[in-house]
């Protein structure tokens, strides 16, 4: 017996509908403002920092290695780029003696500085340990901020700069966090050549 056939021609252009609805969405002016942050942190030298879970943390790392190597090869001035979900062992140890909460916030302990930029991944906008690194990074000076979905969470509220994904379906907040990921660091790579 075949099986049945799920992802049908309907739900393709159903859901392409929807994503292109939130795409819409996404507002041009949010995502260049975090655009200039980070031109700016590369030019000044800062550390750009990332977290976030599941889909989040590998978003994280994702966007951390585009800046690392696409928008830093060749170029005088080079990203100095951190995904803290890229450490396992560091961050299962933290889990086992301490709590899931500190992944984030102990790591940042160790590197961030005020001027430094913290970009915090979280589709709801609640995962605990996602807050207390932004609560950390605020309280020491850096700059904070925010990718969320659904109405933005408490992440919104919490962050200097926030850019919202209006949809409260996990897969397209998702989807429109990965777009914004990729035009913040393809301004760079198609600016500048390199990629």
């Amino acid at each position: 017996m075949a099986a049945k056939n799920l992802t049908t021609e309907a739900y393709v252009s159903s859901y392409l509908k929807r994503l292109q609805a939130v795409l819409q969405d996404i507002s041009p002016a949010e995502v260049s403002r975090v655009g200039a942050l980070l031109a700016a942190a590369r030019d000044q030298g800062r550390q750009v920092f990332l977290c976030g879970n599941g889909g989040s943390a590998a978003m994280a790392s994702h966007i951390s290695t585009d800046l690392g190597k696409g928008c830093s090869r060749n170029r005088k001035k080079r990203f100095r780029v951190m995904s803290f979900t890229d450490n396992v062992p560091w961050m299962t140890a933290l889990s086992n003696d301490l709590a899931y909460e500190d992944v984030f916030v102990e790591q940042l302990r160790n590197f961030a500085r005020k001027g430094d930029v913290l970009l915090a991944i979280s589709s709801s906008g609640n995962s605990k340990n996602v807050l207390n690194a932004v609560e950390y990074a605020n309280q020491i000076g850096c700059v904070t901020v925010g990718l969320s979905g659904f109405a933005g969470g408490k992440l919104k509220p919490l962050v200097k700069h926030h850019v919202l994904i209006k949809a409260e379906h996990m897969g397209l907040i998702e989807d429109g966090q990965m777009v914004v990921g990729h035009i913040l660091v393809y301004a760079f790579m198609d600016a500048e050549g390199c990629g």
